[in-house]
C-alpha cells in the first residue's frame, strides 16, 4: 500500500486543464467509427482484430497537438477512438450468426424471421456496450491501483502520449502506411493485378491395394493474397502464432479436403459440372471448365465437412484456453465480488479529480435499464414467452457482470489483445443454451434469445476489457474517468449506431462479388468467413434447436484434444486457419516471417533496448496502418458492390505476378522501416 500512495499522475489533479472539450469528442467518435469498421472488416475476413489503443493514441495525438491541445484531451480522444474496436468485435464475433440462422433456415424451407435487423442489432450493441461501461466504473479503482495487475498495453500507450510531449511521435508513418495500404487495395480490386492464384492438381484413378476403395480426387494449391491487412495481422501476432494459423490450413487443404475428395471423387461427375458451368459462361473453354469444376468440388468439400470439423476443434480450443486461464478465472470472479462492495464504499463526496467516477445512482440505473431493454428484446422481438425472457435478462446481467470483471482482470494481466472474449462468449452461450433448454424454450425463439444474451455479454466484455486499458492509461497520465466513462459511453453509442451499415455492406458485398465471380457470398463465404459466429450460430442450433452435424464436430473435438496432448500451444489458433481460405492464413503467416526476420536481425545487431521498443512500436504502427489502410478501401468498394457498381477492370486477365511484386514492397515496409527508425534512435 505505501507503493500505491507515492503513485504521482503525470498531470497533478490540482492542474486545471482541457480535457472533454468537443474537438477531443469529435475526433474520438470519427476514430471509434474508423478503427470500429476497420476491426470488423478484419474480423469477418481473418477471424481476429487488433487493439486499436496505439493507432488511436498516435492519429488522436497527432491532430489533438495540431490544434495545439493539451495530453489530457490526447487521451480522452484515445480513449473514445479505441472503444469501437471493442463493439466491432462483440458484432462480429455474434451479431452475423442471426443471418447465418437465418439463411440456414431458408435452405432448408423453414419461413422463420430474420433477426439481422438495424434495430434489433443497434439495440443489443448498445446495451452491452452501456453495460461494460457501467460494470468497469463499478470496479475501475479497486482495479486499476493493482499492483499486480501490470497493464502492459495501458503502460505503452500513456508512454506513447508521454514521448508525444517531447516531439515524438508515428503519425506521419502510420497515416503513410494506411494509404499504401489502401493504394494496394485498391489496384487489387481494379484488377491491375491477381491478389491471389490457385491451381487443382488431379490425381490419377487408382484402387487402393488389398481393398476395394477407389480413389481419385486431387489437391488445390494456392499462393498468399496480396493483402496489406493480412501481412499487418500477421506482422503483430508474431511468427510463432502466425505459424499455428498456416499450419491449420495446411491440415485442411494438405491434409483433409485431399484426403475426403479422394473417396468422394468417383462417384462425383466432374464433366457435368464443367458442362453446366460451361453453359452458364459461353466463353469459358473445356479444359478451364473441368479445372474450376474440380476447384468448386474442392471448396465444396471443405466448406460443408472439413469447416464443421474445424468448428469442433474450436469448441475444444475455447474450452482448453478457459481452463489454462481458470486460475485467473476464479480469481477475478472472487475479486469482482469484493470489489463491488469496495467501490461503492470508496465514493466519498470529496474525492480527487483523477478518482471520480459516475456516480453509483447512474450506474444503477443503467444497469437497470439494460436489464429491461433485454427483457424486451427477447419478449417482443424474439417472441420468448414471459419466463424465459425474464430469465434470460436476469441471466444476461450476471454472465455479463463476472464476464466484464473477469475480461478487466485479464487485460491488465496479458493487455486487450491476448483477451480471449471468443472464448468467454461461448461460455455464455452453452451456459445459456442449457437453460433455454431446461425452460423448454425450442425452436427459432429459444436460438435467437441465446444469441442474444451472448451477444450482449460479449459486446459488454469486449468494452470492458478495452475501457478499463484505457482507464489504466488515463490514470497514468492524471485523466478524469467519470469524463473518460461518458466520452465511452457516447462512443459505443455512435459505434453502435452505424456498426450494422459496416455488416451489412460488407455481407451484401460478398453476395454481389460471389454472384459475380460464381462463389456464395455472405457470412460465411470463403472471402468472409466470420469463423466465430458460424460456430456460435452452429452450437445454437445444436443445443437449442437440435440440428447439428454431430459426427462432424465430434470428430473436430477429437482433433482438439488430440492437439492439447501434443502441447500445441494454441489449439483455438489451428482449428481457426483451417477455417479459413488457405490465401488468407498463407499472407498472414508471410506477414508473421516478417516479423520473425525483423526480430532476428534486432537480436543479432546492437541495438539498445531503446532501439528495441522503437522498433517493435515502429513495425506495430506500421501493420496498424495497413490494416486500417486495407480496411476502409474495402468497404468503399463493397459499398459499391452493393450498388452494383463493380470497378472497371483494368486487365482482363490480370498477373498475379506483378501483385508478387507489390508483396514483396509491403515486405520490404515492414522490415526496412522499423530497423531503420531503431538505427536511427537515441541509443540511450
Amino acid at each position: 500500500m505505501a507503493d500505491q500512495k507515492k503513485f504521482v499522475p503525470f498531470v497533478s489533479t490540482e492542474t486545471n486543464m482541457a480535457e472533454f472539450t468537443l474537438k477531443a469528442l469529435i475526433i474520438g467518435l470519427v476514430l471509434a467509427v474508423v478503427l470500429g469498421a476497420a476491426n470488423a472488416y478484419l474480423g469477418l475476413k481473418a477471424g481476429m482484430t487488433i487493439a486499436a489503443t496505439y493507432p488511436a493514441a498516435v492519429i488522436g495525438m497527432a491532430l489533438i497537438k495540431a490544434m495545439k491541445g493539451t495530453i489530457l484531451e490526447e487521451n480522452f480522444t484515445r480513449t473514445v477512438g479505441s472503444i469501437g474496436e471493442s463493439v466491432a468485435a462483440g458484432a462480429i464475433f455474434t451479431v452475423p450468426a442471426f443471418y447465418i440462422v437465418f439463411l440456414d433456415a431458408q435452405r432448408r424451407g423453414v419461413e422463420v424471421e430474420n433477426f439481422f435487423m438495424y434495430g434489433t442489432t443497434t439495440a443489443i450493441l448498445i446495451a452491452g456496450g452501456i453495460l461494460g461501461i457501467m460494470f468497469v466504473a463499478l470496479l475501475r479503482r479497486v482495479m486499476v491501483e493493482d499492483a499486480e495487475l501490470p497493464f502492459p498495453e495501458s503502460i505503452a500507450a500513456a508512454e506513447i502520449h508521454k514521448t508525444g510531449q517531447k516531439g515524438g511521435g508515428g503519425s506521419l508513418f502510420l497515416f503513410g502506411a494506411m494509404l499504401f495500404g489502401g493504394l494496394i487495395k485498391a489496384m487489387g480490386e481494379f484488377k491491375i493485378f491477381s491478389v491471389y492464384w490457385e491451381k487443382f492438381i488431379i490425381f490419377s484413378k487408382q484402387t487402393i491395394t488389398g481393398t476395394s476403395f477407389v480413389g481419385k480426387g486431387g489437391m488445390l494449391v494456392g499462393s498468399p493474397n496480396i493483402s496489406p491487412a493480412y501481412m499487418g495481422v500477421g506482422y503483430i501476432i508474431g511468427p510463432r502464432l502466425a505459424s499455428l494459423n498456416f499450419s491449420g490450413s495446411m491440415l485442411a487443404w494438405g491434409l483433409l479436403t485431399p484426403m475426403i475428395l479422394y473417396f468422394l471423387a468417383p462417384h462425383i461427375d466432374i464433366n457435368a459440372i464443367a458442362t453446366s458451368l460451361m453453359a452458364a459462361n459461353p466463353g469459358l473453354a473445356k479444359d478451364a471448365a473441368i479445372d474450376r469444376a474440380w476447384v468448386d468440388t474442392a471448396y465444396e468439400v471443405w466448406k460443408f465437412i472439413v469447416r464443421p470439423i474445424a468448428i469442433g476443434g474450436m469448441l475444444v480450443g475455447a474450452i482448453y484456453t478457459l481452463w489454462m486461464m481458470r486460475k485467473s478465472l476464479i480469481t477475478g470472479i472472487k475479486r469482482s465480488i469484493g470489489d463491488v462492495k469496495k467501490a461503492a464504499a470508496g465514493m466519498e463526496v470529496d474525492t480527487p479529480r483523477n478518482e471520480k467516477d459516475i456516480s453509483f445512482t447512474w450506474i444503477l440505473l443503467g444497469i437497470i435499464s439494460v436489464a429491461v431493454a433485454t427483457f424486451l428484446i427477447t419478449r417482443f422481438i424474439f417472441d420468448a414467452n414471459f419466463i424465459v425472457s425474464v430469465v434470460a435478462a436476469t441471466l444476461m446481467i450476471i454472465l455479463a457482470f463476472f464476464f466484464a470483471a473477469v475480461s478487466g482482470y485479464l487485460v491488465g494481466l496479458m493487455g486487450s489483445s491476448n483477451n480471449p472474449i471468443s472464448g468467454l462468449t461461448l461460455t455464455a452461450l452453452v451456459v445459456t443454451a442449457l437453460i433455454m433448454v431446461i425452460l423448454g424454450a425450442h425452436g427459432h425463439e429459444g436460438v435467437a434469445t441465446t444469441l442474444g444474451v451472448a451477444a450482449i455479454v460479449c459486446v459488454g466484455a469486449a468494452v470492458a476489457g478495452e475501457m478499463l486499458q484505457d482507464l489504466k492509461a488515463g490514470h497514468i497520465l492524471g485523466g478524469t474517468p467519470w469524463r473518460m466513462q461518458i466520452g465511452d459511453i457516447i462512443g459505443v453509442v455512435i459505434s453502435a449506431s452505424v456498426m450494422f451499415f459496416v455488416l451489412k455492406f460488407l455481407n451484401d458485398g460478398d453476395i454481389a462479388n460471389g454472384l459475380r465471380e460464381g462463389y456464395e457470398g455472405g457470412f460465411g463465404s470463403k472471402k468472409l468467413s466470420a469463423p466465430q459466429a458460424n460456430l456460435m450460430a452452429i452450437l445454437s442450433q445444436g443445443i437449442v434447436g437440435g440440428k447439428m452435424a454431430w459426427p462432424l464436430i465430434i470428430a473436430g473435438m477429437m482433433m482438439g484434444i488430440g492437439f492439447i496432448l501434443m502441447k500445441v500451444k494454441s489449439p483455438m489458433l489451428v482449428c481457426v486457419g483451417m477455417y479459413l481460405p488457405l490465401e488468407t492464413t498463407f499472407a498472414i503467416f508471410i506477414g508473421g516471417l516478417m516479423k520473425g526476420l525483423v526480430t532476428r536481425i534486432v537480436d543479432k545487431g546492437k541495438f539498445s533496448e531503446k532501439q528495441k521498443i522503437t522498433v517493435e512500436n515502429m513495425g506495430i504502427l506500421l501493420a496498424s496502418g495497413l490494416i486500417a489502410g486495407e480496411a476502409l478501401v474495402g468497404l468503399i468498394f463493397a459499398g459499391f458492390a452493393v450498388g452494383n457498381m463493380f470497378p472497371t477492370a483494368i486487365f482482363s486477365r490480370p498477373s498475379y505476378l506483378i501483385g508478387l511484386i507489390f508483396l514483396g514492397m509491403i515486405g520490404l515496409v515492414l522490415v526496412a522501416l522499423p530497423l531503420n527508425k531503431g538505427k536511427n534512435s537515441k541509443i540511450a
